[in-house]
């Protein structure tokens, strides 16, 4: 049997690409009556598309008892032959195998998601001994090492910093892009990157209990349960075998006339069922991917149609992701909140932190001009930056900063910044010579688009669910501007993977929409996954079903309507095609179709059924939400 497998498996789609062009030339030759060889030519359509049928309905019965549309094409095919009705047997083969391959070219390849989370993972570390320092590989790090991580590096087990300070880039984790300032006592995790000050630190869960291998096992496990649709010919098989054999069976018994009961099993063939699901999953692809999603798996838009909820994630989904000076409050006599902007954005200009390239950016922004460069700078680790501008000392940074080299700093300014602090903002304390000066406030930009869609996404019935690992205040904040009621903050790669659990359990299907490395298991898990393809990490791509290309949110809905306009497009062909079939068996029975008549019939509804799915490429009615 496995020799059979690698055989069907020989050459793929551009084989059957190949064997489905000959076989078409060669029926209709033989339509034709064009016989250059002595035996007719729909032989070649039965050699190359009817033998695969034939072997791969052995394979299920053998294996598995497993009873599928193919078994019944091959009984027909067989019998087809036996009576010498060569191309009823080719044409009805070239049929089954066309609807074979639609289905094969909406089927994903194997992707490279897994492999590249591999990647992240560290590969050395920096073990502290009493000679010094060794680096020694990650996987010999035992619980209790002390470990040293330079600037640059990556975090290579999960532990506790003993000594030093910091930024973290925790994206990997939380999908947030802003670093978190670390200092002794703080927890890291493996495959995060450390970006500013060295630190010390002690390993505490290493090997496969890190972080970065949890987030592995939930990527690689995240699908295991995922329901795979099956396709409706193969639902119903058992029961299509069974009654077309009786009806044969049956009319041979009384009319005596074996034409009959072959004519029967050629019409019962559901060529035209087959064709009815793959055709539109085809043709509604074409039309997403004209609105900018690249379709990933085949089923993807069958189950989208099915979601009751969706949940956002929200930096780089729902926001830009982008930072931006939100306001400047300057509170020294003399100095405008103009001047604060200026010798924040020259004390931060030769900064590599995120803050501090969003003060800069939007300066020369505003006043389309460089700010002044400063004669002195100096990085603090998990507090800000100190420069000399203009003869001024600037301190930019965070709270600790201030206090630890000011004393004018009181709770009076954190107490004017705590508005913006409750929405979610970012603050960036400034210091001159020595005195508190003010504050720049740093806001996520929000997509314009962003309401809209979720208004929109409402309309159709699917309810919006806000789950971030950003803060309370900035996920609370968003969610009341967008208007989305339920909203989940704080969350980790696996707890977002549980609440997906969760809600699956209950029945309620959840569509799952993220662009981080810690969106990839919830991705996986979700009964749909869209991904962002434009900001988002190749890796959640790779874990999605669905990748939205450009960014643009604004044709979720439209991708919604789509699905659903999909699935009532495939019910009425299996309802033509189910009705056509029932019709022809009804003639085949009183002796008015013979065999070849049987499969033209068959290929007329297959023709109306490829017509019909390809009135989705051109679907644009966003009114069409059928709840």
């Amino acid at each position: 049997m496995k020799t059979l497998e690698r055989i069907l498996e020989w050459g793929g789609i551009k084989k059957d690409i190949i064997f489905l062009s000959i076989s078409l030339a060669a029926l209709l030759a033989s339509l034709f009556g064009i016989r250059p060889f002595p035996f007719d030519l729909a032989w070649i359509s039965v050699i190359l598309c009817g033998i695969p049928i034939i072997l791969e309905a052995v394979i299920g019965l053998v294996t598995a008892f497993d009873i599928k549309a193919d078994v019944l094409v091959s009984i027909a095919l067989i019998a087809s032959l036996i009576i010498g009705e060569d191309f009823a047997a080719g044409e009805v083969a070239f049929i089954m195998q066309l609807g074979a391959l639609l289905e094969d070219l909406t089927v994903s390849k194997a992707r490279a998601g897994i492999e590249k989370l591999v990647h992240l993972t560290p590969r050395t570390a920096r073990r502290i001994t009493s000679g010094g320092e060794e680096i020694i590989p990650a996987s010999d790090v035992i619980a209790g090492d002390l470990l040293r991580v330079l600037p640059g590096e990556t975090i290579p087990v999960d532990g506790i910093i003993t000594s030093g300070q910091t930024s973290i880039n925790q994206a990997v984790m939380t999908g947030e892009s802003l670093p978190v300032d670390k200092e002794a006592g703080d927890d890291v995790s493996s495959g995060t990157v450390n970006l500013y000050g060295s630190f010390d630190m002690k390993a505490l869960r290493v090997g496969e209990d890190s972080s970065i291998q949890r987030m592995i096992r939930l990527v690689q496990s995240a699908d295991a349960g995922k329901a795979k649709i099956v396709g409706i010919a193969d639902r119903w098989a058992t029961w299509i075998v069974i009654i077309a054999l009786v009806s044969a069976v049956l009319t041979w018994f009384f009319t005596g006339e074996i034409i009959r009961a072959v004519t029967i099993l050629v019409v019962f063939c559901p060529c035209a069922l087959v064709l009815a699901t793959p055709t539109a999953i085809m043709a509604a692809i074409g039309n997403a991917t004209k609105h900018g999603f690249l379709v990933r798996e085949g089923d993807a838009l069958e189950r989208l149609s099915m979601v009751k909820k969706i949940a956002f994630d929200k930096t780089g989904t729902l926001t830009e992701g982008n930072l931006h000076v939100e306001t400047i409050h300057s509170i020294l006599p003399g100095l405008s909140d103009t001047d604060l902007f200026r010798l924040t954005a020259s004390s931060e200009l030769r900064s590599e932190h995120p803050l501090g390239k969003a003060v800069v950016s939007d300066f020369q922004k505003q006043t389309q001009s460089a700010p002044a460069s400063p004669k002195e700078f100096h990085m603090i680790p998990g507090r800000g930056v100190s420069a000399k501008v203009g003869g001024h000392a600037i301190l930019a940074g965070n709270e600790q900063l201030l206090k630890e080299h000011t004393d004018t700093f009181s709770d009076e300014l954190p107490a004017r910044a705590s508005s913006w602090l409750d929405e979610g903002c970012t603050v960036i304390y400034v210091a001159v010579d020595g005195k508190a000066a003010g504050f720049l406030v740093l806001a996520d930009t929000l997509r314009e688009d962003a309401a809209e869609t979720i208004r929109q996404v409402k309309s159709t019935g699917v309810s919006p669910v806000l789950l971030t690992g950003d803060h309370r205040n900035a996920a609370a904040h968003i969610a009341d501007v967008l208007h989305i009621e339920e909203v989940y903050s704080g969350c980790l790669p696996q707890e977002k993977l549980s609440w997906i659990e969760q809600s699956q359990k209950r029945q309620i299907q959840v569509c799952m929409i993220g662009d981080g490395i810690n969106d990839a298991p919830s991705l996986k898990k979700a009964f749909v996954g869209i991904a962002m393809g434009g900001v988002g990490s190749d890796i959640a791509v790779d874990a999605a079903d669905i990748a939205l290309v450009n960014d643009d949110i604004r044709e979720l809905p439209h991708l919604i309507a789509l699905s659903r306009k999909m699935m009532f497009t495939i019910r009425c062909n299996l309802t033509f095609s189910m009705a056509l079939n029932f019709l022809a068996i009804i003639l085949a029975i009183l002796g008015i179709l013979n065999p070849v008549v049987g499969a033209l019939v068959h290929n007329a509804g297959s023709v109306f059924v490829i017509i019909h799915s390809a009135f989705l490429l051109t679907f644009k009615n966003h009114s069409f939400l059928k709840k």
